[in-house]
């Protein structure tokens, strides 16, 4: 197994747990069901189909934990220039596990991602799961689905220059904080610890705003075979780290 990665972050300060310090906002790069599927001979949506009952048992990791806001990458915005007889099921397993969370009232679960992109349908799906979780008073869930780091920034200047108001406050200066206010994680803390499934050592543009202090973790287990052991090997790790932020 390759020794895990991790680079400092600034995000705000963690919660303290018997075992040590745990992250606020952990996220995931929810990779490899298709090489899952792969070596079990099963198709990509009994893969990604897999990967949902994966999400369930982890967000109960994380919520035992002590983990109040949780981020997972479920689907990226190049994945749906994929051909259409291939995304359709994997974007049908992914909103039905979101459609499942939200049964439990027991998230607050918001997607998050350049969702105009998806097919109507699953776009108006995805709106009412997380309508249906409002009221709900466990962690948030973010679940980034037609997610990519570049179009979040390009959406965010858009939507601030939405409005006159908008448009005023940015040629009076544009500033980090201004910014945050029109991202799609907009209101919540920066993830702390970013955990990346099945080997690659890159973010892919993941959350490039938010994670430029963040901890970083990758282990080799694809997401379907990710287990509560390897949870607690990437907060183990981040407990350890001396988070200076840049000081």
């Amino acid at each position: 197994m390759k020794s895990p990665a991790v680079i400092e972050s600034s995000a705000p300060v963690s919660g303290e747990q018997a075992g040590g310090r745990v992250p606020l906002h952990v996220a995931v790069i929810l990779d490899g069901n298709r090489r899952w599927a792969r070596a079990h001979r099963r198709d990509l949506a009994g893969g990604y189909g897999r990967g949902g009952e994966k999400v369930r048992e982890v967000l109960g990791w994380c919520e035992r934990a002590g983990i109040g806001f949780v981020t997972l990458w479920a689907l990226s915005l190049d994945n749906l220039r994929r051909p259409e007889e291939e995304v359709a099921p994997i974007l049908d397993a992914v909103v039905s596990t979101v459609e499942e969370l939200a049964a439990e009232r027991r998230w607050r679960v918001r997607p998050v991602g350049h969702t105009r992109a998806l097919p109507t349908h699953f776009a108006t799906r995805l709106c009412a799961a997380a309508e249906a979780t409002t009221g709900a008073t466990g962690p948030t869930v973010n679940i980034a689905v037609a997610y990519g780091g570049r179009q979040e920034l390009l959406d965010a200047v858009n939507d601030l220059l939405s409005t006159e108001e908008g448009r005023a406050q940015a040629q009076a200066g544009l500033t980090e904080e201004l910014l945050g206010r029109h991202l799609y994680t907009r209101g919540q803390p920066d993830p702390e610890l970013i955990i990346r499934t099945s080997g690659e050592q890159r973010l892919s543009g993941f959350m490039p705003w938010q994670s430029a202090y963040s901890e970083l973790y990758f282990c080799d287990v694809p997401w379907p075979d990710f287990e509560e052991a390897d949870l607690h090997r990437a907060l183990e790790t981040f407990a350890s780290r001396s988070r200076r932020f840049g000081r």
